[in-house]
C-alpha cells in the first residue's frame, strides 16, 4: 500500500459523521484525506492540493456540491479531470444532477443510502485505477 501513502483525497461533505467515518477509513487505507465542510472550502483545498479525487455532497451550506464542482472545471486543466465522486441522498432522476454528471466529466454518482462504506471505497480505488 506504500503507492496509496501519497494519494490524496479531498471529502466535501457537511454530515460530520460520514465526513468522519470516510476519513478514518481511508486513512486507515493509506490514504492522505482531506476535508471540507462545504463546497466554498472545499475549492479552497482542491485548488490547493490538488487531490487525486473528490468525495463531493450535493447540498451543504455556503456553496453546494454542484457549484464548487462547476467552479473547479472552469478553473484549470486539473479541475476539468480530476476525478468526482458525487455523494447524495438526492434521487438521479434530478435534472441538476444528471446534466452535471454528463456535462462535466469524471464524474460518478452514488446515493449515499444505497451504498456502504466498503462500496464507496471499492469505487475510489475504480476511479483511480482508470485515471492512471
Amino acid at each position: 500500500m506504500t503507492k496509496n501513502k501519497k494519494t490524496k483525497i479531498l471529502i466535501v461533505e457537511d454530515e460530520v459523521v460520514i465526513s468522519k467515518a470516510y476519513a478514518e477509513e481511508l486513512r486507515d487505507q493509506g490514504f492522505l484525506v482531506f476535508t471540507a465542510m462545504n463546497g466554498s472550502v472545499g475549492l479552497e483545498i482542491a485548488t490547493r492540493e490538488k487531490p487525486d479525487i473528490i468525495l463531493l455532497d450535493i447540498l451543504m451550506p455556503v456553496m453546494d456540491g454542484l457549484t464548487m464542482m462547476s467552479k473547479l472545471r472552469e478553473s484549470s486543466l486539473y479541475g476539468k479531470n480530476v476525478p468526482i465522486i458525487l455523494l447524495t441522498n438526492l434521487s438521479a432522476s434530478e435534472e441538476k444532477i444528471l446534466e452535471a454528471v454528463t456535462k462535466d466529466e469524471p464524474v460518478y454518482y452514488l446515493v449515499k443510502s444505497d451504498y456502504t462504506l466498503s462500496d464507496v471505497l471499492e469505487k475510489i480505488k475504480e476511479c483511480l485505477k482508470q485515471k492512471k
